[in-house]
């Protein structure tokens, strides 16, 4: 039971099981509410039975007060135990789920990223996990418990009269039947209304992440124009969906009132019959009215959960995501990296690097050179195993880096990238997460290696000023050396390198250059550059060209080979003497 309910609800087992507690107390909760209906009719038979002996009836007033306010307390312990099992556990399975999909989307290749956009997996994050909160809070627990009280409920009435639980329940089936009916056009109106919002939340994304380029080119009225499009869209898939909802679940709950009619019809003519007695009928209808209720919950959730469903199938595909995963126990004998036969495609059918083979040895520096889309950075990605190869293999010390954990082998790693990625935190921070246990005294050690100190001392709060969001308070120059002294810090046997300088003015490139130098000695480096003159001193040069090999050697001997290295330095000698010409 457990384990359905986890793969049903995209539950924990934690989850599953408060889930199951949860149906229980709203099952007792439903039962509990026939007790004022028992005490009711206990008061009034006592009382037509104090009438009928000539006794006076406010002889048992106390009985009766004290009888109906033990109802009382009994209710409001019951319905608390009900709120601590759905509100407080939803809660805590709540902040598990983010948590769950947190760690999933942590342990998962890059390439999976590439297929996915950043709105829908934030949407998911946030608005789904708040949609399931809603559903397992308000929905799920009631629905299962409103079913299994009516079942009982509907048993005790049988046995109490037939003809007048047949009166009470006809209606139910039907009703239940009238909702369930609708699953398919709610589901299609849900799942419209979802892919609307995804857009909406992707043309957002999209508009913050080039508002430098809308405003650059004038396009902000094609924009809003667009926006207002989606968002009309959205609107007018969500009316209809709620609409489509509602017509179903009003129409369902309607009829289910048509059993008070029924039951008030029967009962008449049961108690014109004298087949009756009158707190017989005024048991049923009391009883009608309280079973009506859960009942037409049970319809509205039934829908809901048919809407919700959707939301559950978005979060099982990703926590049902293969991750990586590898041994944690790594103690290489050394550090080469030697790409054996390795081919990659982000999709089917899309190589980016096809039978590259080469070796970047502990000590030395190996250069990835190439033209743009040559798959330099796929290879230095995959060295680091951000994502996993689909033919031949990449090792470290001998060692296929697939079978090893991802958090495991990037201890060894230290990578400067094109694209720096800094937090809205303090500048110390940002730095100190090359190695979180470093001293305030090793982070500027590291900053002023990397050229940092000088911008930095000028900030408001120096080393602790809290940076703008990736950085963004800070030049492109200045993010870049941040990163390099975070790399400096981590001071790992394998350096990746993509561009690491191409930020930088001049001035500052010799001297980062010279920092990096330190840096290299006695490791292994596999840097990317476009410019020539970067990797002039490498050690070893693998040339790529639309996924292979075309070249590899040292810089003298790649030379005296010609082809493509010999032209791409030639042609950045001829493009070094260009200028403007007015």
């Amino acid at each position: 039971m457990t384990k359905k309910l986890q793969h049903l609800f995209a539950l924990s087992e934690k989850g599953a099981k408060d889930l199951i507690k949860a149906v229980l107390w709203c099952f007792v909760c439903n039962l509990s509410l026939m007790l004022p209906v028992g005490a009711v009719l206990f008061t009034a038979q006592h009382l037509l039975d104090s009438m009928e002996n000539g006794n006076d009836p406010v002889d048992g007033f106390w009985i009766y007060a004290g009888f109906g306010a033990a109802v009382l307390i009994l209710l409001f312990i019951l319905h608390w135990f009900q709120y601590a099992s759905l509100y407080l556990a939803t809660y805590k399975e709540s902040a598990n789920r983010r948590v769950s999909l947190a760690e999933t989307l942590r342990r998962l290749p890059l390439s999976f990223f590439g297929n996915r956009d950043l709105s829908d997996l934030t949407s998911t994050m946030i608005a789904d996990c708040s949609s399931l909160d809603q559903m397992f809070s308000h929905y799920v627990p009631q629905l299962f418990a409103s079913i299994f009280s009516t079942l009982v409920i509907g048993i005790v009435m049988f046995f109490c009269d037939w003809r007048m639980a047949l009166s009470v329940l006809w209606v139910v089936p039907v009703a239940v039947l009238l909702t369930a009916g609708s699953k398919k056009i709610q589901d299609s109106f849900g799942t419209k209304n979802i892919l609307n919002k995804r857009a909406v939340a992707d043309c957002i994304q999209e508009g913050l992440e080039t508002i430098r380029d809308i405003k650059a080119c004038g396009r902000q009225e094609t924009y809003m124009e667009k926006l207002d499009e989606k968002l009309a869209a959205m609107e007018k898939g969500s009316i209809r969906s709620e609409l489509a909802t509602g017509v179903f679940v009003c129409s369902a709950q309607a009829f289910l009132r048509l059993g008070l009619a029924t039951t008030v019809l029967t009962g008449g003519a049961l108690l014109a019959a004298g087949e009756l007695s009158f707190l017989y009928f005024l048991g049923f209808l009391f009883a009608a009215a309280r079973l009506y209720d859960p009942l037409g919950l049970v319809l509205q959730n039934i829908a809901a959960t048919f809407n919700t469903k959707l939301q559950i199938e978005r979060m099982r595909s990703i926590l049902e995501q293969p991750i990586q995963e590898g041994t944690k126990e790594f103690t290489p004998d050394n550090y080469n990296i030697a790409f054996d036969h390795v081919s990659f495609a982000y999709r089917e059918g899309d190589g980016v690097l096809e039978d590259v083979s080469f070796t970047a040895r502990q000590g030395e520096v190996t250069a990835l050179i190439g033209p743009s889309g040559g798959g330099k950075s796929t290879a230095c990605k995959l060295a680091a195993r951000f994502w996993d190869v689909t033919g031949g293999k990449v090792t470290l010390g001998g060692a296929d880096v697939s079978g090893v954990e991802p958090e495991t082998l990037l201890k060894y790693y230290s990578m400067v990238f094109q694209d720096v990625v800094l937090f809205r935190d303090t500048v110390m921070e940002n730095i100190r997460l090359g190695r979180r246990e470093a001293a305030d005294e090793e982070v500027i050690a590291a900053a002023k290696a990397a050229r940092c100190d000088e911008f930095i001392r000028k900030l408001p709060q120096g080393y602790q000023t809290v940076i703008g969001e990736n950085g963004s308070t800070l030049s492109g120059g200045e993010r870049q050396r941040i990163s390099i002294a975070r790399a400096l810090l981590k001071d790992a046997p394998v350096i990746l390198l993509d561009e690491a300088t191409a930020s930088l003015d001049v001035e500052n490139e010799s001297a980062v250059q010279e920092a990096l130098s330190r840096l290299l000695q006695g490791k292994t480096v596999l840097v990317i550059a476009h410019r020539m003159r970067t990797v002039a001193g490498a050690d070893h040069i693998v040339v790529l060209q639309d996924g292979h090999v075309v070249q590899q050697g040292t810089p003298e001997e790649l030379m005296e080979q010609g082809g493509l290295y010999r032209r791409m330095v030639e042609l950045q000698s001829e493009t070094s003497q260009w200028k403007l010409e007015m």
